[in-house]
C-alpha cells in the first residue's frame, strides 16, 4: 500500500514538472499577432523576461535547487518561448 502511495505520488510530482509557464508559446503568440520585425523582437524578449519570471518562481515554489532547478528553468523557458 505504501509502494502505491509513493509511486502515485511521484506521477502527480513528473506530471507537475511537464507542465508549460505558459498555454502557448512566444513564438505561436507573435505569430498569431503577426508581428514581424522590431515589433516582433520587443515582444519576444518580454515574452521571454516574462516566462524566466515565471519559470523561476515555480522552481522556487517546488524546492529546487542546483543542477534540478538549473535543467527545470530552462526547460521550462524553452517550452514557453517555442525554441
Amino acid at each position: 500500500m505504501r509502494t502505491i502511495a509513493v509511486a502515485t505520488a511521484f506521477a502527480f510530482a513528473v506530471a507537475a514538472l511537464a507542465t508549460p509557464a505558459h498555454a502557448a508559446s512566444c513564438s505561436v503568440e507573435a505569430g498569431n499577432k503577426k508581428l514581424a520585425g522590431a515589433a516582433k523582437t520587443s515582444f519576444m524578449t518580454k515574452c521571454q523576461t516574462e516566462a524566466t519570471d515565471a519559470c523561476n518562481k515555480e522552481a522556487a515554489d517546488k524546492k529546487l535547487a542546483g543542477a534540478a532547478k538549473t535543467s527545470f528553468t530552462g526547460k521550462c523557458v524553452k517550452d514557453a518561448v517555442g525554441g
